[in-house]
């Protein structure tokens, strides 16, 4: 596999960087979305420093060198990074299916980490948009990430970021195969999108990303009927107060989509 590539991040901001015990202090605020515990390890406490920052090839190479704990840290930064920043196809499938890796690992050290599984649902859902439809299915995908997230909110019922993703997952599937076949072969619905996406803005109430993917799945499941409201949770991201870097891309994502 060639070497991963790395951008830097286009919105730097002093007030992104938590140094010392300003992390655990903010560590409710900065995971509120992902339920991600507070390691103990200092090591993997300064990958997530340099995440929030914006670093993420830092964060990246601290918490995979430090392993246990770290291993989330490196997992979220790799799929935000290559998501968020990265153009070329082939270097976001690769980012995707190390962090995949990582995550597995992740698993295996930390079985009760929700993260462990969500990370690894939330990297192979954008593994399978760089693959064709037939590709993904035939690999499974579709079960492995559902298996994933399942995990996840077993894990931690109230994991507003796997609820996004879970109302995601529903949506793509209905998007791609149909109401019926998505219903009697992967157990999605529109029904269920809606719940779990309501359920994640419930949780995380100012959240940019919750808000762009329930935007793109109303787009996806009710086309022009649903514009209006798609239109307005856009607007809200857009506006949306960012106190990180995943949060700040988040925001201009937003803002991008409107432009378009």
């Amino acid at each position: 596999m060639a070497a991963l590539k790395w951008k830097t991040f286009p919105y730097p901001s002093d007030n992104y960087v938590y140094a010392s015990t300003a992390l655990k202090k903010n560590w409710a605020r900065l995971h509120r979305g992902d339920c991600e515990p507070y390691p103990a390890d200092k090591q993997a406490q300064e990958a997530w420093r340099q995440y929030h920052q914006g670093n993420f090839e830092q964060a990246y190479a601290i918490g995979t060198e430090a392993g246990g704990e770290g291993l989330t840290a490196a997992a979220k930064a790799l799929a935000i990074h290559a998501a968020a920043l990265l153009d070329d196809e082939r270097a976001k499938m690769e980012a995707f299916q190390t962090a995949m890796t990582l995550a597995e690992a992740a698993q295996e050290v930390m079985p009760d980490n929700p993260n462990s599984y969500y990370f690894y649902a939330m990297a192979a859902g954008r593994y399978g948009q760089t693959i064709s439809i037939a590709k993904a299915l035939a690999e499974g995908l579709a079960g492995k990430i559902k298996a994933a997230l399942d995990k996840t909110l077993a894990i931690a019922p109230e994991h507003g970021e796997a609820h996004a993703a879970y109302g995601s997952y529903h949506a793509e599937i209905v998007g791609k195969v149909g109401g019926m076949m998505a219903g009697l072969t992967y157990g999605a619905s529109k029904d269920q999108a809606i719940e779990h996406f309501d359920k994640a803005i419930a949780l995380m109430p100012d959240s940019a990303v919750a808000r762009i993917e329930y935007a793109n799945a109303l787009i996806n499941l009710f086309g022009n009927k649903k514009m209006d409201q798609a239109t307005q949770f856009y607007n809200e991201a857009a506006e949306a107060v960012s106190v990180e870097a995943m949060e700040r891309l988040d925001q201009q994502r937003a803002a991008d989509e409107l432009e378009d």
